[in-house]
């Protein structure tokens, strides 16, 4: 093997130890947001109770 084949070799898995982990994390991401059900909207509590002092 020469020099320029490991040269080679080491650029390329350097790009693909840096790409890999982005890539699955963004297909898994995907995936996971398609199986999460959509919540409904949130009931607020009461706008007029008061919040307690501690002073």
């Amino acid at each position: 093997m020469s020099l320029i084949d490991g040269i080679f070799l080491t650029l390329l898995n350097t790009v693909v130890c840096l790409a890999l982990p982005k890539l699955l994390s963004v297909i898994l991401s995907a995936k996971n947001q398609k199986t999460v059900p959509l919540q409904s909207t949130l009931t607020s509590q009461d706008s007029k109770s008061e919040i307690p002092s501690f002073s």
